[in-house]
C-alpha cells in the first residue's frame, strides 16, 4: 500500500562547508533576508547556454521510482549500520542515535555535479544510483514539497580571483536544487549573513551554525530543511501514563511518561515487531521497530537491508495495535567521513586523488572533502514531532475497523524508529532510543 505524504516537524539543515579552494552549491535563500556586502548572482548570471552532462539529465521514462526508493533506502540503512558499529566500537552503544538520510543525500547529491572519474564512480556506487537518477530524485522531491515542508538551498562563493567556479556546476545546482548563488568577501559580514540565512530558513531553530569562516574557505553549500507536523490524533492527558518503566540498554530502569494509543498498522518480521503512526494529513508517519527480547538493536540493524525495509514498510498488517511510545528528546552529532570511506567513497577524501574539477579549480591545489559533519535533533511529544538535521561537507584544497487479533508494541526497551515519507517509504530520519 502507498501512503500519502504528511507534514512532520523536522528541520533538516544540510549545511555544506567547503574549505580552502573549492566550489560547492546549496539552497534557496529567503528573499527578505538583508545580505549586506553579498552580491546575488542568481538573477544576473547568463542562463542562455543550456549545459548537459550526458549522465546527469534523464527523463521520466528513464526513471524507475521503485528501484530508486530501494537504492536510497539501502544507502540509509548501510550508513546507519556503519554509524551504529562506530558507536559500539567507541563504547557508545548505549547512546541514542539519529541521522537524516534526506539531509545527507541532498548535501552529497549537490557535490556530485562537480565530481569526475573515479571520484564520481565511487560516489555513485555508494548511493547505488547514477548521478542522473540521484539528482532527478532530489529535484522531484524539491518540486513536490507540501506546504508544511520547507527546503532551501544556496551557494556562497568567496569574492576572490583565486577560485574559478564552473558555470555548469552552478547552473545544474540552480536548476535541480533551486540554489540561489551569492558572491561575497569572506569576512565577518559574510559570517553574519550565512548564519542569518540558516536561521531564517529553519524558522529560527538553527542559530549560529557557523562559528567562523577559516582563512582558506572559498565556498559553502547550504541546504535548510524545516519539517513540522502534529499527530493525526493528538494525545490528551488521559492517554499519558506517567512513571512507566523503560529498561535502557545498560539494564538501568528509568521512569518515563508513555503515550498510549491504539493504532491500525502492524509491522513484524522474524526479529522485531512494530507499528506505523500517522502525522496529520498522512504525508509522513512515525515508524517504530522493537527487536525481540533475544535480539538487541545493534544486531537487528546489522542484518537489515534496504529491500527488506522497503517491503516491510509497504506491507503492514491491518489490525488493532496497543501502542506505548515514551516521550523523548535528544541531540546527536557525528563526523561521517570515515563511515563514507568505509562504504567505498575513498578518493573524495584524499587530496591527491579527489577529482572535483567539474566543480571548481584553485590556484592553491586540488580540491577534496575533509569532513562530513552531521547533527540532528528530535522531540516526540503528545502533540507531534519536531526533528532537525544539519550536514556539513567541508572541502579543502591540497595544500477504524474492529479487529479480534490484538497486537501489542510497548516501546519500553531500546528500539529503532523512523520518520518516513509515506509516498516513497523513504526514511527522512532514522534513529535508535537506547535510554531516555
Amino acid at each position: 500500500m502507498k501512503w500519502r505524504r504528511n507534514k512532520i516537524v523536522s528541520i533538516a539543515l544540510i549545511f555544506v562547508m567547503c574549505l580552502s579552494l573549492t566550489a560547492c552549491s546549496g539552497g534557496s535563500v529567503g528573499k527578505d533576508l538583508p545580505l549586506e556586502g553579498a552580491t546575488d548572482l542568481t538573477a544576473n548570471r547568463n542562463k542562455d547556454t543550456i549545459y548537459c552532462f550526458a549522465d546527469t539529465v534523464i527523463t521520466d521514462k528513464d526513471y524507475d521510482e521503485a528501484t530508486v526508493n530501494v537504492a536510497l533506502t539501502d544507502f540509509a540503512v548501510r550508513l546507519f549500520q556503519k554509524n551504529l558499529a562506530m558507536e559500539a566500537v567507541g563504547g557508545g552503544s548505549s547512546k541514542n542515535i539519529l541521522i537524516s538520510p534526506t539531509s545527507i543525500i541532498s548535501a552529497l547529491g549537490m557535490t556530485t555535479f562537480g565530481a569526475k572519474g573515479d571520484t564520481l564512480t565511487q560516489m555513485e556506487n555508494v548511493f547505488g544510483l547514477s548521478r542522473g537518477h540521484l539528482n532527478y530524485y532530489n529535484s522531484q522531491y524539491l518540486m513536490n514539497l507540501s506546504n508544511e515542508l520547507k527546503l532551501a538551498n544556496s551557494i556562497w562563493m568567496i569574492d576572490d580571483d583565486r577560485l574559478t567556479v564552473k558555470d555548469e556546476f552552478l547552473q545544474f545546482n540552480e536548476e535541480f536544487y533551486g540554489a540561489d548563488i551569492y558572491k561575497t568577501p569572506f569576512d565577518d559580514k559574510a559570517l553574519e549573513n550565512i548564519n542569518k540565512w540558516v536561521e531564517l530558513n529553519t524558522d529560527g531553530m538553527i542559530k549560529d551554525i557557523l562559528d567562523e569562516i577559516p582563512k582558506d574557505a572559498v565556498m559553502y553549500l547550504i541546504n535548510a530543511l524545516v519539517f513540522e507536523a502534529e499527530w493525526e490524533e493528538k494525545y490528551d492527558s488521559t492517554q499519558i501514563a506517567k512513571g512507566q518503566i523503560f529498561t535502557a540498554s545498560n539494564g538501568a530502569e528509568q521512569k518515563v511518561d508513555m503515550m498510549c494509543s491504539n493504532e491500525r498498522l502492524y509491522l513484524e518480521d522474524e526479529n522485531a515487531k512494530g507499528f506505523v503512526k500517522y502525522y496529520k494529513d498522512r504525508n509522513y508517519a512515525f515508524v517504530a521497530l522493537l527487536p525481540n527480547e533475544d535480539t538487541d538493536v545493534y544486531n537487528y540493524v546489522k542484518n537489515l537491508c534496504g529491500e527488506h525495509l522497503q517491503n516491510l514498510l509497504a506491507n503492514p498488517v491491518e489490525t488493532n495495535v496497543d501502542v506505548r511510545i515514551p516521550q523523548f528528546s535528544y541531540e546527536y552529532d557525528i563526523e561521517m567521513s570515515e563511515l563514507l570511506e568505509e562504504m567505498g567513497m575513498t578518493d573524495a577524501f584524499e587530496g591527491s586523488k579527489a577529482d572535483f574539477t567539474d566543480m571548481a579549480t584553485s590556484t592553491n591545489g586540488n580540491i577534496w572533502m575533509n569532513r562530513v559533519l552531521h547533527k540532528t535533533f528530535i522531540e516526540v511529544s503528545p502533540v507531534g514531532t519536531k526533528a532537525g538535521a544539519a550536514t556539513v561537507v567541508e572541502c579543502m584544497d591540497e595544500c477504524a475497523t474492529i479487529y479480534e487479533d490484538q497486537k501489542e508494541v510497548h516501546l519500553n526497551r531500546p528500539f529503532i524508529y523512523m520518520i518516513i515519507d509515506c509516498e516513497s517509504n523513504q526514511p527522512v530520519f532514522i534513529g535508535t532510543v537506547s535510554m531516555i
